[in-house]
């Protein structure tokens, strides 16, 4: 990365933000010779952003709106610290221009744009208006403030369906919602409001034409304060779910040159308009056409800006403290170069086979791959964490951030898969398999992209499958391997051979179960490793398949030699075997003797107990309302309760017809995962 050399400009930078995002800021403070201030709510008392600051102050409970969205707490932490400046981060108070101007009163620089900027581009109803008065192109749609459910109904019949609700303050994919009819409006607008209110502190709502089958492409620009703007090129956005980016690319598969220009003019022109002062990113939604119009504009750093940092080499939290202490800008257009491609992995806490449902605990295991740059490749990992954490309902469910670049997409894309394979997550739900998954889904690595990616190609969320072909073969070779140490290690131990001499060697004859699948094989020392012979295959192959690795057993991720390929594989121990997980697949695996897998063959599977017609919470949050009594009649779509968790409001509807037995939790009660919420009579009633 461009390195411009240490400044001296401020002193002590109090970074109001925590997670991933706080450590990010605090590395490139320490480069460049600043001391940082930590905030943190009760939440976060031991996270790692406040042990990576000089300084801590604690702001208070863990909700939000009591910690990191209280003005005056931060602006009084800044006071006792004697912090000179503010960088928001992204979320929380990032793009509220009050919090600008607070700091401002106080005689603390902020970190970002100038109050006006965030308040003419911050929201997503003035900004439409100054990119129509820049001749950008915008998607249809009202621009005004929505004021209630009945007008907004009003509104979406005239645009024509379908048609997008979102929180003219917003950003993150909270308080949006998709309507495709008068009903959906009048529940969406409901929601999306509330979460806006909860969220940004600003319940004010637009609607806007849907688009669909399109890409979200969106431009980094950086803009000084001596009138000088510029842009960093395009990133794509579009594999989402619930309208929050999930993977991110730089750049585009589908721009031109011609389109990338114009699109550059378009986010230059627009800042320029309103004398844009930071780093700031300005979204497109484009059609498959490479037709594009303005989204919305984002006036913060944000979540995916290390792809462009890569192809760049360019530093972003660099350039907005360097802006903000009133340096002119030491890069023109003319000399951004990009080089390779970059792709951004987000690891979420959540449920993929829940449809992405957020999920909370304890990082049990918390083992990232390796950073650094070998070969070509970079490894890059900003993460907020660490092994022993906890993941909370108050905040976002971002775990970490894996970026990987290379000189072609293919190449970035394969070095993500890998390094994925490598990531090891325990104790909580996440969704490194599903983005294993996808890393090798033929449509994403063609570049074929639509917001709508994700619900055409896993519409029931994602379970791992069972590996096939060479995928199987391989891992039926690993569970060889594995069996092998264990093994060794229990000879070594229960038959110690005297000193000089080598114990005798094991029987070689196994059957692998791995799944359904059966592999019957012999497993022979083999220089530093063994090789793995499976019965029936043609003389090509009689050799085996080499496999070398010094796993040991404890170690959440096996890594090796397979068939002269380097794989990771991880490894949870099971009774009697092991689980593994590899390119978005997983098995459980056994290795037996050929007698133990004829006795195995003839054990029942256990079957999970019916727990009866019960709503069950999919994910732990805080019930926002009930909207059903004891002895009601329901109908299957009928919406029973809402539920809360990391910012988002999710609506819980009836699966079939039925009475409404027993109501277990009501409003404002914290719930676990899988704890019930109603219990339903749904026995077949007569005329």
């Amino acid at each position: 990365m461009r390195v411009l050399g240490p400044t001296t400009v401020f002193g002590k930078l109090l970074i109001a933000n925590r997670g991933e995002i706080a450590c990010r800021i605090a590395r490139t403070a320490r480069r460049m010779g600043i001391r940082t201030v930590a905030v943190y709510s009760d939440a976060d008392r031991r996270a790692l952003h406040v042990e990576m600051a000089d300084e801590a102050v604690r702001l208070g409970a863990a909700a939000p709106r009591e910690s990191y969205l209280a003005i005056e707490k931060i602006v009084d932490a800044c006071k006792s610290t004697g912090a000179e400046a503010v960088h928001p981060g992204y979320g929380f108070l990032s793009e509220r221009a009050d919090f600008a101007d607070a700091l401002g009163a106080a005689g603390v620089v902020f970190v970002g744009p100038n109050a006006r900027a965030i308040e003419a581009m911050g929201d997503k109803i003035q900004s439409k208006r100054f990119a129509e008065a820049a001749n950008v192109p915008t998607v249809p749609g009202h621009l005004g403030d929505v004021p209630d459910a009945a007008q907004a109904v009003r509104i979406a019949d005239a645009i024509g369906y379908p048609v997008m609700i979102k929180a003219s303050a917003g950003g993150g994919g909270k308080g949006m919602r998709i309507a495709h009819s008068a009903a959906d409006v009048v529940e969406g607008f409901a929601r999306a409001q509330s979460e806006a209110r909860s969220s940004f502190g600003d319940e004010r709502l637009l609607i806007e034409k849907f688009i669909d089958d399109a890409r979200h492409v969106e431009m980094q620009i950086l803009g000084d304060r001596h009138g000088n703007v510029i842009h960093l090129g395009e990133r794509e956005c579009s594999i989402q779910r619930r309208h929050q980016k999930v993977v991110e690319e730089a750049p585009s598969p589908l721009l031109d040159d011609t389109t990338r220009a114009a699109m550059g003019r378009c986010a230059v022109a627009l800042a320029g308009t309103v004398g844009y002062d930071s780093a700031g990113t300005v979204e497109f939604v484009v059609a498959q056409d490479r037709s594009f119009y303005f989204l919305e504009m984002n006036t913060r750093l944000q979540v995916e800006h290390p792809v462009t940092e890569l192809v760049t080499g360019i530093d972003i939290v660099e350039q907005m403290i360097r802006i903000a202490a009133g340096e002119p800008l030491r890069i023109a257009q003319a000399e951004v170069k990009w080089q390779g491609w970059a792709v951004e992995s987000r690891v979420y806490a959540e449920e993929p086979a829940r449809d992405f449902l957020p999920s909370t605990g304890r990082l049990v295991t918390y083992r990232p791959p390796a950073e650094g740059t070998d070969d070509g490749i970079t490894v890059r990992i900003d993460a907020g964490v660490g092994e022993g954490d906890t993941i909370s309902i108050f905040y976002d469910p971002l775990i970490a951030k894996l970026v990987t670049r290379a000189g072609t997409r293919e190449d970035a894309i394969a070095a993500q898969a890998r390094a994925l394979d490598a990531f090891a997550i325990e104790g909580i739900r996440h969704n490194v398999p599903f983005l294993s998954a996808l890393m090798r889904h033929p449509r994403w690595r063609s570049g074929r992209l639509a917001t709508s990616f994700i619900a055409d190609e896993f519409p029931h969320g994602f379970t791992p499958p069972a590996p096939a072909g060479d995928t199987a073969r391989n891992l039926a070779a690993v569970a060889a391997a594995i069996f092998h140490v264990h093994a060794e290690r229990e000879r070594h131990v229960t038959h110690r051979a005297p000193d000089g001499e080598r114990a005798a060697p094991l029987a070689q004859e196994r059957v692998v179960l791995l799944g359904s699948l059966r592999f019957d094989v012999s497993v022979v020392p083999r220089g530093e490793g063994i090789a793995v012979r499976f019965a029936g295959e043609s003389s090509r192959k009689r050799s085996g398949v080499a496999v070398v690795s010094d796993w040991r057993p404890g170690a959440p991720v096996w890594h090796g030699i397979v068939d002269k390929e380097a794989i990771a594989v991880h490894v949870r121990p099971t009774q009697n075997g092991v689980t593994l997980e590899h390119a978005g697949t997983a098995a459980a695996a056994r290795v037996y003797s050929r007698r133990e897998a004829e006795a195995a063959a003839l054990m029942r599977d256990k079957r999970p107990v019916d727990a009866g017609a019960q709503m069950r919470c999919p994910m732990p949050g805080v019930i926002v309302s009930i909207a059903v009594t004891p002895g009601q009649h329901v109908k299957a779509g009928d919406a029973i309760c809402i539920v809360e968790a990391m910012k988002m409001e999710n609506v819980l509807r009836a699966e079939r017809d039925g009475v409404v037995i027993r109501v277990h939790c009501g409003a404002g009660d914290v719930v676990a995962v899988d704890a019930p919420i109603v219990e339903f009579d749904v026995s077949p009633r007569g005329p």
